[in-house]
């Protein structure tokens, strides 16, 4: 092990979340620590500020949707996707209870007002087009959760499920914590999970949770970048050996009735723990970017993932 390296600082855009999960867990398990990397966790939201605080140079990584690159790194020039932190796309759309809507119909949000955050909202817009709902023809809001004020202090998906619990929208589009703190409450019920086939085929494609770093920081130091890497593989790999470490790495940071939730919710996503980024992946968010406008062309396979790390993901 070799020792550790100047203090660096990987931030997520929600943090009592599943979202990003390996990459929270590689630095409250010290695993970073052991790669020879002195990581500190930050939360910044939205996506797009997660993104700009990468371009700026005041954060060297962010764990945060792939599609959102873009957002500050206009067609993908100047930063990469170094691994993935997990397969598909990872939001889920809930619904209130009482609507009694059924598993996979997505035709439920007619006439609701669904919350959804900023990036985020990208994903359902298109699992409902790809569905054939139009939003205005057919009355579907997508908007902000009432005082889910996305600062320092806020996690949107735990927001959006006590909002729905308080009758302030009809449902939401957001992270797996999120989605079983509304189940459990009673709140809701998941309608769509397009990571597990739920939706449009091609909606499990539209992105995936993503380790980024810019090209300035993998050309200075590429050793740091790969050595994120190693950690987030060796995460991985640890959680799925033993998913009690997910209880063990949200202790100190998440409140009890979510640390009470994080092992359950994390061995279901552990089939989609893969770091590998394969090209058929990047083709699937190239269709997705390009037919929401998030880019005006295909990023290139090469140019869009850091290749030279590629054998570090298995």
């Amino acid at each position: 092990m070799s020792a550790p390296q100047a203090s660096m600082v990987l931030a997520v855009p929600d943090l009592i979340s599943t979202s990003y999960f390996p990459a929270v867990a590689a630095v409250q398990l010290g695993i970073f620590q052991e790669e020879g990397l002195d990581v500190r966790l930050e939360r910044i939201s939205p996506v797009n500020r997660c993104m700009e605080a990468l371009r700026d140079g005041s954060i060297q990584f962010a764990a945060a949707s792939a599609h959102a690159l873009p957002a500050a790194f206009p067609e993908w020039k100047g930063a990469r996707l170094l691994a993935a932190l997990s397969q598909n796309m990872y939001w889920f759309l809930v619904l209130r209870k009482n609507l009694q809507a059924k598993k996979g119909d997505i035709s439920a949000v007619k006439g609701l007002h669904i919350g959804a955050a900023p990036w985020v909202d990208a994903g359902l817009k298109k699992l409902l087009a790809d569905a054939g709902i139009d939003e205005e023809r057919d009355g579907v809001k997508i908007g902000p959760v009432p005082g889910a004020f996305l600062g320092d202090n806020m996690n949107f998906g735990v927001a959006a499920a006590k909002a729905l619990e308080a009758g302030l929208i009809d449902g939401f589009w957001a992270n797996g914590m999120g989605a079983e703190v509304a189940v459990r409450s009673g709140a809701g019920d998941v309608v769509i999970d397009a990571r597990r086939g739920d939706g449009p085929p091609q909606a499990r494609g539209y992105t995936f949770a993503a380790l980024v770093c810019s090209d300035a920081f993998i050309q200075a130091r590429p050793e740091a970048a790969a050595a994120a890497v190693r950690a987030l593989v060796k995460t991985q790999q640890r959680l799925k050996a033993d998913p009690g470490l997910a209880s063990k790495a949200t202790q100190d940071i998440f409140p009890a009735e979510q640390t009470a939730l994080i092992q359950e919710l994390i061995e279901r996503d552990l089939p989609f723990y893969s770091a590998e980024i394969s090209r058929r992946t990047v083709d699937s968010l190239n269709d997705f970017q390009a037919a929401m406008g998030l880019v005006k062309a295909p990023v290139a396979y090469e140019d869009a993932v850091a290749t030279q790390y590629a054998d570090l993901w298995q």
